[in-house]
Protein backbone atom coordinates (compact mmCIF):
# COMPACT_ATOMS: atom_id res chain seq x y z
CA UNK A 1 0.00 0.00 0.00
CA UNK A 2 2.77 2.44 0.90
CA UNK A 3 4.69 1.92 -2.38
CA UNK A 4 1.54 2.50 -4.50
CA UNK A 5 0.79 5.76 -2.72
CA UNK A 6 4.33 7.03 -3.41
CA UNK A 7 3.90 6.39 -7.15
CA UNK A 8 0.62 8.37 -7.26
CA UNK A 9 2.24 11.43 -5.51
CA UNK A 10 4.88 11.79 -8.28
CA UNK A 11 2.21 12.11 -11.03
CA UNK A 12 1.10 15.46 -12.69
CA UNK A 13 -0.83 17.95 -10.58
CA UNK A 14 -3.82 19.21 -12.61
CA UNK A 15 -4.40 22.21 -10.35
CA UNK A 16 -0.84 23.41 -10.63
CA UNK A 17 -0.88 23.02 -14.42
CA UNK A 18 -4.10 25.00 -14.62
CA UNK A 19 -2.62 27.85 -12.58
CA UNK A 20 0.41 27.91 -14.88
CA UNK A 21 -1.77 28.08 -17.96
CA UNK A 22 -3.85 30.85 -16.34
CA UNK A 23 -0.74 32.91 -15.57
CA UNK A 24 0.48 32.47 -19.14
CA UNK A 25 -2.86 33.51 -20.60
CA UNK A 26 -2.97 36.47 -18.22
CA UNK A 27 0.47 37.65 -19.41
CA UNK A 28 -0.56 37.26 -23.03
CA UNK A 29 -3.76 39.22 -22.42
CA UNK A 30 -1.87 42.03 -20.75
CA UNK A 31 0.67 42.19 -23.59
CA UNK A 32 -2.20 42.32 -26.07
CA UNK A 33 -3.96 45.04 -24.11
CA UNK A 34 -0.77 47.13 -23.93
CA UNK A 35 -0.19 46.74 -27.66
CA UNK A 36 -3.76 47.79 -28.36
CA UNK A 37 -3.42 50.79 -26.06
CA UNK A 38 -0.23 51.82 -27.84
CA UNK A 39 -1.88 51.34 -31.23
CA UNK A 40 -4.93 53.40 -30.35
CA UNK A 41 -2.91 56.17 -28.66
CA UNK A 42 -0.18 56.42 -31.32
CA UNK A 43 -1.97 59.28 -33.14
CA UNK A 44 -2.50 61.26 -29.97
CA UNK A 45 1.15 60.75 -29.01
CA UNK A 46 2.25 62.02 -32.42
CA UNK A 47 -0.11 64.97 -32.06
CA UNK A 48 1.30 65.81 -28.63
CA UNK A 49 4.84 65.56 -30.00
CA UNK A 50 3.95 67.84 -32.93
CA UNK A 51 2.35 70.36 -30.59
CA UNK A 52 5.36 70.26 -28.33
CA UNK A 53 7.69 70.85 -31.29
CA UNK A 54 5.55 73.71 -32.61
CA UNK A 55 5.41 75.25 -29.17
CA UNK A 56 9.16 75.05 -28.90
CA UNK A 57 9.61 76.75 -32.26
CA UNK A 58 7.20 79.53 -31.25
CA UNK A 59 9.08 80.10 -28.02
CA UNK A 60 12.40 80.27 -29.87
CA UNK A 61 11.00 82.69 -32.49
CA UNK A 62 9.44 84.88 -29.80
CA UNK A 63 12.74 84.96 -27.97
CA UNK A 64 14.60 85.94 -31.14
CA UNK A 65 12.00 88.63 -31.85
CA UNK A 66 12.40 90.10 -28.40
CA UNK A 67 16.16 90.10 -28.86
CA UNK A 68 15.80 91.79 -32.26
CA UNK A 69 13.49 94.47 -30.89
CA UNK A 70 15.15 95.30 -27.63
CA UNK A 71 18.74 94.16 -27.92
CA UNK A 72 21.28 97.02 -27.95
CA UNK A 73 23.31 94.90 -30.37
CA UNK A 74 20.77 95.78 -33.11
CA UNK A 75 20.36 99.46 -32.22
CA UNK A 76 20.69 102.22 -34.82
CA UNK A 77 24.26 103.53 -34.80
CA UNK A 78 24.67 105.08 -38.24
CA UNK A 79 22.49 107.05 -40.69
CA UNK A 80 23.60 107.46 -44.31
CA UNK A 81 22.16 110.16 -46.59
CA UNK A 82 22.32 109.33 -50.32
CA UNK A 83 21.29 111.61 -53.20
CA UNK A 84 21.79 115.01 -51.57
CA UNK A 85 23.23 117.42 -54.14
CA UNK A 86 21.74 120.85 -53.58
CA UNK A 87 20.97 119.96 -49.97
CA UNK A 88 23.56 119.78 -47.20
CA UNK A 89 23.70 116.20 -45.89
CA UNK A 90 24.91 117.45 -42.52
CA UNK A 91 21.77 119.53 -42.04
CA UNK A 92 19.59 116.50 -42.78
CA UNK A 93 21.55 114.34 -40.32
CA UNK A 94 21.15 117.00 -37.63
CA UNK A 95 17.37 116.69 -38.01
CA UNK A 96 17.00 112.89 -38.09
CA UNK A 97 19.78 111.79 -35.72
CA UNK A 98 17.45 111.86 -32.71
CA UNK A 99 16.70 108.19 -33.40
CA UNK A 100 20.27 107.02 -33.02
CA UNK A 101 20.61 104.18 -30.46
CA UNK A 102 16.98 103.17 -31.08
CA UNK A 103 16.52 99.41 -31.82
CA UNK A 104 16.10 98.99 -35.59
CA UNK A 105 12.66 97.41 -35.18
CA UNK A 106 11.45 100.47 -33.24
CA UNK A 107 12.67 103.20 -35.61
CA UNK A 108 9.85 105.75 -35.99
CA UNK A 109 9.42 106.21 -39.75
CA UNK A 110 6.46 108.58 -39.28
CA UNK A 111 8.80 110.84 -37.35
CA UNK A 112 11.34 110.66 -40.20
CA UNK A 113 8.60 111.70 -42.64
CA UNK A 114 7.77 114.74 -40.51
CA UNK A 115 11.42 115.68 -40.12
CA UNK A 116 12.26 115.38 -43.82
CA UNK A 117 9.10 117.34 -44.64
CA UNK A 118 10.83 120.45 -43.33
CA UNK A 119 13.07 120.42 -46.43
CA UNK A 120 11.08 121.75 -49.44
CA UNK A 121 13.86 120.65 -51.78
CA UNK A 122 13.18 116.96 -51.04
CA UNK A 123 10.67 115.63 -53.56
CA UNK A 124 10.65 112.02 -52.31
CA UNK A 125 12.75 109.54 -50.38
CA UNK A 126 13.03 105.86 -49.49
CA UNK A 127 14.55 104.29 -46.39
CA UNK A 128 16.54 101.08 -46.15
CA UNK A 129 17.49 99.21 -42.98
CA UNK A 130 20.95 97.67 -43.29
CA UNK A 131 21.54 95.28 -40.36
CA UNK A 132 23.00 95.29 -37.86
CA UNK A 133 23.02 99.03 -37.15
CA UNK A 134 22.57 101.26 -40.23
CA UNK A 135 19.70 103.25 -41.75
CA UNK A 136 20.13 104.56 -45.31
CA UNK A 137 17.90 107.41 -46.57
CA UNK A 138 17.89 107.82 -50.37
CA UNK A 139 16.68 111.24 -51.47
CA UNK A 140 15.27 112.57 -54.73
CA UNK A 141 15.62 116.35 -54.82
CA UNK A 142 13.27 118.72 -56.57
CA UNK A 143 14.76 120.07 -59.79
CA UNK A 144 14.28 123.77 -60.53
CA UNK A 145 12.51 124.51 -63.78
CA UNK A 146 12.23 128.29 -63.64
CA UNK A 147 12.12 131.48 -61.61
CA UNK A 148 9.10 133.63 -60.82
CA UNK A 149 9.64 137.32 -60.06
CA UNK A 150 8.24 138.45 -56.68
CA UNK A 151 8.42 141.72 -54.74
CA UNK A 152 11.70 140.94 -52.96
CA UNK A 153 13.46 138.97 -55.70
CA UNK A 154 12.83 135.60 -57.31
CA UNK A 155 11.30 132.31 -56.25
CA UNK A 156 12.90 129.24 -57.83
CA UNK A 157 10.17 126.65 -58.46
CA UNK A 158 9.96 123.04 -59.61
CA UNK A 159 7.44 121.72 -62.18
CA UNK A 160 4.81 121.37 -59.44
CA UNK A 161 5.16 125.04 -58.50
CA UNK A 162 6.84 124.26 -55.17
CA UNK A 163 9.24 127.01 -54.10
CA UNK A 164 12.57 125.34 -53.47
CA UNK A 165 14.72 128.43 -53.13
CA UNK A 166 14.52 132.22 -52.93
CA UNK A 167 17.02 134.63 -54.35
CA UNK A 168 17.40 138.40 -54.30
CA UNK A 169 18.93 138.32 -57.78
CA UNK A 170 18.16 136.27 -60.83
CA UNK A 171 20.14 133.03 -60.98
CA UNK A 172 21.98 132.08 -64.18
CA UNK A 173 20.75 129.27 -66.46
CA UNK A 174 17.27 129.31 -64.90
CA UNK A 175 14.61 130.75 -67.25
CA UNK A 176 12.18 133.37 -66.03
CA UNK A 177 8.53 132.26 -66.00
CA UNK A 178 6.26 135.24 -66.61
CA UNK A 179 2.61 134.38 -65.98
CA UNK A 180 1.39 137.93 -65.39
CA UNK A 181 1.08 137.65 -61.63
CA UNK A 182 -0.97 134.44 -61.70
CA UNK A 183 -0.37 131.73 -59.12
CA UNK A 184 1.73 128.58 -59.70
CA UNK A 185 -1.48 126.52 -59.61
CA UNK A 186 -2.90 128.41 -62.60
CA UNK A 187 -3.46 127.05 -66.10
CA UNK A 188 -0.92 129.54 -67.44
CA UNK A 189 1.81 128.16 -65.18
CA UNK A 190 0.98 124.57 -66.16
CA UNK A 191 1.17 125.54 -69.85
CA UNK A 192 4.57 127.20 -69.36
CA UNK A 193 5.88 124.13 -67.54
CA UNK A 194 4.58 121.80 -70.24
CA UNK A 195 6.52 123.76 -72.85
CA UNK A 196 9.67 123.92 -70.74
CA UNK A 197 9.63 120.16 -70.15
CA UNK A 198 9.28 119.54 -73.89
CA UNK A 199 12.34 121.58 -74.87
CA UNK A 200 15.52 119.64 -75.67
CA UNK A 201 18.56 120.56 -73.54
CA UNK A 202 20.21 122.44 -76.40
CA UNK A 203 17.24 124.80 -76.71
CA UNK A 204 16.57 125.04 -72.98
CA UNK A 205 20.18 126.17 -72.46
CA UNK A 206 19.54 129.19 -74.73
CA UNK A 207 16.21 130.13 -73.16
CA UNK A 208 15.78 133.38 -71.24
CA UNK A 209 12.04 133.78 -70.63
CA UNK A 210 8.79 131.89 -71.12
CA UNK A 211 5.67 134.04 -71.10
CA UNK A 212 2.22 132.53 -70.70
CA UNK A 213 -1.12 134.26 -70.17
CA UNK A 214 -3.19 131.13 -70.82
CA UNK A 215 -2.85 127.60 -72.16
CA UNK A 216 -3.23 128.96 -75.71
CA UNK A 217 -0.80 131.86 -75.52
CA UNK A 218 2.78 130.82 -74.74
CA UNK A 219 5.86 132.63 -76.08
CA UNK A 220 9.60 132.15 -75.55
CA UNK A 221 12.56 134.51 -75.68
CA UNK A 222 16.11 133.35 -76.25
CA UNK A 223 18.93 134.67 -74.09
CA UNK A 224 21.30 137.44 -75.08
CA UNK A 225 18.68 139.43 -76.95
CA UNK A 226 17.98 136.47 -79.18
CA UNK A 227 14.91 135.66 -81.21
CA UNK A 228 11.35 135.51 -79.93
CA UNK A 229 9.43 132.24 -80.42
CA UNK A 230 5.67 132.30 -80.89
CA UNK A 231 4.58 129.00 -79.41
CA UNK A 232 0.84 129.37 -79.21
CA UNK A 233 -0.99 126.53 -77.46
CA UNK A 234 0.83 124.12 -75.14
CA UNK A 235 -0.72 121.26 -77.16
CA UNK A 236 1.72 119.17 -79.21
CA UNK A 237 4.64 120.81 -77.45
CA UNK A 238 6.93 117.83 -78.04
CA UNK A 239 6.43 118.10 -81.82
CA UNK A 240 6.90 121.88 -81.80
CA UNK A 241 10.09 121.46 -79.78
CA UNK A 242 11.55 119.09 -82.40
CA UNK A 243 10.70 121.53 -85.20
CA UNK A 244 12.22 124.46 -83.32
CA UNK A 245 15.37 122.50 -82.49
CA UNK A 246 15.85 121.59 -86.14
CA UNK A 247 15.46 125.16 -87.39
CA UNK A 248 17.71 126.64 -84.71
CA UNK A 249 20.39 124.13 -85.70
CA UNK A 250 20.44 125.73 -89.19
CA UNK A 251 21.49 129.01 -87.53
CA UNK A 252 19.70 131.36 -89.91
CA UNK A 253 21.23 134.86 -89.67
CA UNK A 254 19.28 137.94 -88.54
CA UNK A 255 16.13 135.99 -87.56
CA UNK A 256 14.19 137.87 -84.88
CA UNK A 257 11.11 135.65 -84.60
CA UNK A 258 10.16 132.02 -85.11
CA UNK A 259 6.53 130.92 -85.23
CA UNK A 260 5.74 127.29 -84.42
CA UNK A 261 2.18 127.92 -83.21
CA UNK A 262 0.78 125.97 -86.17
CA UNK A 263 2.52 122.56 -86.24
CA UNK A 264 3.85 121.77 -89.70
CA UNK A 265 3.79 125.45 -90.81
CA UNK A 266 6.97 126.94 -89.37
CA UNK A 267 7.58 130.56 -90.28
CA UNK A 268 10.30 132.99 -89.27
CA UNK A 269 11.36 136.53 -89.99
Amino acid sequence: MESATAVRDRGPNPEKAARKILRQKTRERRRFEKSEVRRFTRRSRHRRAALATTGGVIVVMATLLVIAVYSPLLALKQINIVGASRLDSTRILDVVDGQLHTPLALVDFDRITRELGTFPLIRSYVTEIVPPDTLTIRLVERAPIGAIAVVDGYEIVDPAGVVIEKSGARLPKIPLIDIGGQKPDSAAFRAAVEVLLALPPTVAAELDTVTASSTDNVNLSLAGGGAKILWGSADRSAYKARVLSAVLAKNYPNVTEYNVSAPGQLTYR
